[in-house]
């Protein structure tokens, strides 16, 4: 249906043609694909529509069924089955006539209840200006979509009818609307392989939210097209000829650039609309595939055709579906015409997108569009809602695959990857399997040798290098494209930084118990079991490993936990142990290592080390447990650290470092040199002879002078070597001075 006017005299034309169309007899037409049984259920609900909205009316004055026809009369349009076709039927009846779904289910059936249910939840959905509600409302819509795609199609017919009458709405809200159709609706709709629907959606959003652009636009079209129209017939004319004279039966159609695509071609590449080659076109309809390369060749003899304007999107379908042929011809008076070439099945299913799985329903299963048209996108939701439970997360992994601007890739065996452009060697390894994402360490791209950021391009042919011992790394968030990627990966570095937590928060909650006289508390037996049930009651946590990951996250206080188990065990007849009292005191005499937590490097998610500071083996340390961030290690002698103690002293307890820490640990130091040619070399050649590494280098924003200094983060194994390091520099000519750094200064 043509989007409708902004004038009266058009609307008012509009809302004729809608009541006529929304008549149950126009409906009834257009359901010759189903069976005479079929057709009687879609009566039914339309009676018990009819009857529920009985009295209610649009804004535009016409009676409220005419909406749900004209919902239920596009779905048809799509072939949609008839449960499909009663819940677009029913759709607001739960909503506006206080239907139950107890009574749906009695009347029409489980699966129609469900299907209407689904809808009235999504129309209860706000997109608000709040980020998170927005994220909220958009997880819950595309998770029914996952469960049931009819669910979003129906209400994408809903929405495309809204927005036909959307100026019947008063005008303050055409622009939430609008945008929230722009944003939300039309890339679904898009990403589904709904051309005509996203098409159209896009086109009545720009016309209600920029009607004066719309108008002028749409007034310099319809010019464009009567000066050109000898000049369309004359090429139609030829084309037809020339296949006619080959003996190839083609259905040729023309195809003109929708308003709002020429205006973001405009807006994007800053063009005049003089500038705009490709608002006109034509489609042609061949019989075979075969046929489709056959008329690219039968074209190219008829006209020139312009370098790199050819695409091959049959070979290499879009990443939703969709399959053509396209190239760009220098027409007469040397006015470039686009033709696209594809058979009827490829039409539907450019047209229709996963609609197409109905309009194939009875076809070979072979064409494109049955059974698993959009199934890999909606099943990648569900895997990612399954590991992302925050709102505002998941709507940050999906959002990027709704733009499916792609770049195709070939593995090894020559299979085909559609990723989204600017996607990188890890969203390609994800895409195969998460399994190989996870144990990625290397890659090479083309047989050479790449960094893991590489973005890929067209014809990339990239293999992914694995060890068993390979693990996510954080920094890999900052680059991948894919929401599966981004998902997985969060996903890996939660469970670790758990685990890792988990066993923290077991030595910290052991060692709190010895201050209490509790020893061996982890014995497997009903008493301590029954323990276990009443402190989780307690502290709201639904397991023991729960909890002692946020004793380890410093979400919770050791020593509050022990209090309250030995004051369950009190009540229960237990007392403390005299013996582990006694050790526990001696061991605090002699400053033992029984209450200390030993570091080593290798504590990865669940030990920290300040960035204030940056403590190194040798310095004396201390344990802060910041609330969620794990424990956190300061130097005794830092200026945050004294203050945190001064606030939150019960938050800090004893670490020290183990006798041979397993990786080296970044600090900083201060360089003050003379500026000179060869000066930045001869301090890095200098640290590499000192098996110190650079991670940093930061030369401040001051014009040079006689004078400049420049802050190094360096990796070394201990304070020795710091030592070492800074000795060597400071022998190196032309350094006046060096000293180690930190961000927050100690108070003299």
């Amino acid at each position: 249906m043509p989007p409708i006017g902004l004038n009266p005299s058009d609307n008012a034309a509009a809302h004729a043609s809608n009541a006529a169309a929304a008549s149950f007899a126009a409906l009834v037409d257009k359901l010759d694909y189903l069976g005479s049984s079929d057709i009687e259920q879609v009566r039914l609900a339309y009676r018990f529509a009819d009857e529920g909205h009985l009295g209610q009316l649009r804004k535009n004055g016409e009676p409220y069924i005419t909406h749900p026809i004209a919902v239920a009369a596009q779905c048809a349009e799509w072939k949609l089955d008839a449960q499909a076709l009663m819940a677009a039927l029913l759709h607001d009846v739960m909503e506006d006539c206080g239907a139950t779904k107890v009574e749906l289910v009695e009347r029409f059936g489980a699966p129609v209840a469900e299907l209407v249910d689904g809808l009235t939840k999504l129309d209860k959905l706000h997109f608000n200006t709040r980020e998170e509600n927005q994220a909220e409302s958009f997880r819950k819509m595309l998770l029914a979509m996952a469960r049931d795609v009819r669910v979003i199609l129906i209400k994408l017919a809903d929405r495309s009818h809204n927005m036909r009458t959307l100026s019947d709405m008063p005008r303050s809200k055409w622009g939430r609307i609008s945008s929230e159709t722009l944003e939300i609706y039309a890339p679904i709709a898009h990403r589904l392989g709904l051309n005509q629907t996203y098409r159209e959606l896009q086109d009545l959003s720009f016309r209600h939210l920029c009607p004066w652009r719309y108008a002028v636009l749409a007034k310099a079209v319809a010019k464009a097209r009567s000066r050109r129209r000898d000049l369309i017939q004359k090429v139609q004319k030829d084309v037809e000829a020339c296949f006619a004279d080959y003996g190839m039966s083609i259905r040729i159609a023309g195809r003109e650039k929708t308003l709002y695509s020429i205006y973001q071609k405009m807006d994007t590449k800053h063009l005049s609309f003089a500038q705009v080659t490709d608002i006109y076109g034509f489609r042609l309809i061949v019989p075979t595939v075969t046929d489709c390369y056959t008329a690219m060749g039968l074209l190219h003899q008829l006209y020139k055709p312009v370098p790199g304007k050819f695409k091959d999107h049959i070979a290499i379908a879009k990443v939703n579906g969709y399959q053509s042929l396209h190239t760009t011809l220098v027409g007469p008076a040397g006015v470039n015409v686009e033709f696209q070439m594809r058979t009827e099945a490829m039409h539907l299913v450019a047209e229709s997108g996963v609609a197409a799985h109905w309009l194939y329903k009875d076809s070979n299963a072979q064409e494109p569009g049955n059974g698993n048209l959009g199934a890999q996108w909606l099943q990648s939701l569900l895997d990612i809602q399954n590991e992302t439970r925050d709102a505002a997360e998941f709507w940050d992994h999906v959002k990027v695959d709704l733009f499916p601007d792609a770049v195709y890739v070939f593995t090894p065996k020559s299979r085909i990857m559609a990723l989204p452009r600017g996607a990188t060697v890890v969203d390609f390894a994800y895409a195969i399997h998460s399994s190989i994402g996870d144990r990625t360490m290397a890659a090479r791209i083309n047989g050479e040798q790449v960094p893991l950021r590489t973005e890929l391009k067209n014809g990339d042919v990239v293999e992914v290098v694995t060890a068993a011992h390979a693990a996510p790394n954080p920094a890999w968030l900052s680059f991948v494209r894919t929401g599966r990627a981004r998902s997985k990966i969060r996903h890996h570095l939660k469970s670790v930084a758990h685990i890792e937590s988990e066993a923290l928060g077991e030595k910290l909650l052991q060692q709190a118990l010895r201050t209490e006289g509790i020893d061996n508390f982890d014995d497997e037996n009903s008493e301590t079991a029954s323990i276990w049930d009443k402190l989780l009651r307690f502290t709201g946590n639904k397991s023991r490993q729960e909890l002692l990951a946020d004793i380890g996250l410093g979400k919770r206080i050791a020593n509050i936990v022990a209090k309250r188990i030995a004051g369950l065990l009190a009540e229960g007849g237990a007392r403390p142990d005299a013996l582990v009292l006694t050790q526990h005191r001696f061991a605090q005499n002699e400053a033992s290592a029984l209450n200390t937590i030993t570091i080593d490097g290798s504590e990865n998610a669940s030990v920290s080390f300040a960035s204030c500071c940056r403590p190194i083996p040798g310095d004396p340390i201390v344990g802060y447990l910041g609330r969620g961030e794990g424990l956190v290690v300061h130097g005794t002698d830092c200026a945050v650290a004294r203050r945190l103690q001064n606030k939150d002293a019960e938050r800090f307890i004893r670490v020290e470092w183990a006798d041979e820490p397993v990786r080296t640990f970044q600090t900083s130091i201060l360089v003050t040199a003379h500026n000179g040619k060869g000066v930045l070399a001869r301090i890095a050649a200098t640290l590499a002879r000192a098996e110190a590494d650079i991670m940093h280098i930061d030369m401040g924003q001051e014009a040079a002078q006689e004078s400049t200094e420049l802050r190094f983060l360096i990796a070394v194994r201990d304070i020795a070597h710091l030592t070492t390091v800074i000795r060597m520099l400071s022998r190196t000519p032309d350094i006046m001075q060096v000293r180690r750094h930190t961000s927050v200064q100690t108070p003299a």
